[in-house]
């Protein structure tokens, strides 16, 4: 495990324990490491949710299929963010979304029983974990109201315009890359592609928005 623990210091679940203290915390939670190729499905829908993910290289993408096939992408993490959570503590009976290597990614994977569940050990700093975890679901519900109020709009150009505004706010500059594709915007976007790459070019001549592949210029 020492070789991921500059990836695992970074991670919110581990906030302020030491790295001594934090390997041998992976050893108490039975943490295990596992390899997934590129559009593997990590965690399906349907699933009962029981493990806490986080990303040690690569992303993952957390995505939602409607009754109709309609796919929507509700967030991509990257290493050192933790997916899953939510749904593990609440130990839902089936898991509403799924989760999908974005690229070829390593996860690592911890029971959620022994982290909600002190050991026989004691160990002091199990307390800071779980303020750790209760932070980071917190978080990650303030993340997902900013995409209700992006999904929220009537039009493709009123939710793609709150999207950039959101990531222009977020870059601190009107120029950026968005983690998406066109197609995965558009998932994002919960929109048609078609009618969202029309739009994107009837902004560009509008004069208000330049863009290359998936970087954005606010103009």
């Amino acid at each position: 495990m020492k070789k991921y623990l500059e990836i695992l210091k970074k991670c919110p679940l581990f906030y302020q324990i030491e790295d001594e203290n934090l390997l041998r915390m992976l050893g108490c939670l039975d943490a295990k490491v596992e390899t997934f190729d590129k559009k593997y499905t990590i965690f399906a829908e349907g699933y009962p949710a029981k493990y806490i993910g986080i990303v040690l290289s690569g992303s993952v993408q957390v995505v939602q299929v409607d009754y109709y096939g309609n796919r929507s992408i509700l967030s991509i993490l990257n290493a050192s963010q933790v997916f899953a959570e939510a749904f593990a503590c609440a130990e839902v009976c089936s898991l509403p979304v799924s989760v999908v290597a974005n690229d070829p990614c390593e996860v690592m994977l911890i029971d959620c029983s022994h982290v909600l569940h002190t050991c026989s050990n004691h160990c002091d700093f199990h307390q800071q974990l779980i303020f750790n975890l209760m932070k980071d679901m917190a978080s990650k519900t303030i993340m997902f109201h900013q995409r209700i109020e992006v999904t929220s709009k009537r039009t493709t150009r009123e939710k793609l315009m709150a999207y950039l505004a959101l990531q222009a706010k977020e870059h601190d500059s009107n120029s950026f890359d968005i983690p998406f594709d066109r197609q995965e915007l558009a998932d994002y976007l919960e929109v048609d592609r078609s009618g969202l790459s029309a739009e994107i070019g009837k902004m560009k001549k509008e004069g208000m928005i330049e863009t290359q592949k998936n970087h954005f210029r606010l103009l």
